[in-house]
């Protein structure tokens, strides 16, 4: 038994010899991944820098962006400059009667007059004076110009009066606006063209309301009180008649406004 076992590890020894002298086998490829595109952050920043390069230097020698679109913009910014030019009523701000004075920043007026030992000032503010126009407007009919069919664009600004007493700390102010329904409405000549939405005190000086501060609003309001209300404004210049020439007023500086921002515009675009 002793041979054989011995002869045992000698026949595995060289079986383990022949694999060793075996050449090993090739290894399997790999399957390779398919090549990906190179996608590159800003990749469409960097071609349309490239398309913008195209177009070449300007012809003035500066480094400034000047394209067709750009000449085609000024081009029409002119003509509409000289369109709203010639539909402009008022070359200068109308005034208001009643003897108040005028003060204007920019889109922000404010009317001041003083009455027997008080001091009225409306604050108005032109930027989103003027209401949307209708989808349901009749279109021009055939052989009638655009322009006649135009409605004329009219600025109706919320505006804020307030009453200060000399040497008083508080302030009433009364926060007014033009009901849609009522402006432009001639039938009921003792209606009011404007309304009162809230009221309340506040401190002399302040420039914003203070939630705090206790404010009325109108929606609720006893009729009676109402109507005192505004016969106060009534009586310290604040009418139907100056809410009209409030609007003219408004429209006006609007309209001046505009222009001044076509003008600007323009330049901005034209400029290098």
């Amino acid at each position: 038994m002793l041979p054989l076992l011995r002869r045992v590890p000698r026949a595995l020894g060289s079986a383990v010899a022949g694999l060793r002298a075996a050449p090993a086998p090739s290894p399997r490829p790999l399957l390779q991944p398919a090549p990906r595109p190179c996608v590159r952050p800003f990749g469409l920043l960097r071609v349309c820098a490239g398309l913008l390069r195209a177009r070449g230097p300007c012809s003035c020698g500066c480094s400034e962006l000047h394209t067709q679109g750009d000449k085609a913009f000024v081009e029409f910014l002119n003509d509409e400059i000289k369109e709203e030019k010639k539909i402009q009523k008022h070359k200068s701000l109308p005034k208001m009667s009643g003897g108040w004075e005028l003060e204007v920043n920019g889109t922000e007026a404010k009317l001041v007059q003083k009455v027997a030992g008080e001091k009225i000032t409306v604050t108005f503010n032109i930027n989103n004076s003027i209401p949307p126009t209708f989808d349901g407007e009749e279109e021009p009919s055939q052989g009638q110009k655009v322009e006649e069919q135009e409605p004329e664009l009219t600025s109706t600004p919320n505006f804020v009066v307030e009453v200060v007493k000399d040497g008083g700390r508080k302030a009433l102010v009364l926060d007014c606006h033009y009901p849609e329904d009522e402006v432009g409405q001639e039938e009921e000549e003792e209606s009011d063209i404007f309304s009162i939405r809230e009221v309340s005190f506040q401190s002399v000086g302040e420039s914003d309301w203070k939630d705090t501060n206790y404010t009325l609003n109108t929606d609720s309001l006893d009729w009676a009180l109402y109507d005192h209300l505004m016969d106060f404004l009534a009586d310290r210049g604040v009418d139907n008649t100056f809410a009209d020439e409030l609007v003219e007023l408004s429209t006006a500086l609007e309209h001046q406004e505009y222009i001044t921002f076509l003008e600007d515009l323009k330049g901005f675009v034209k400029s290098p």
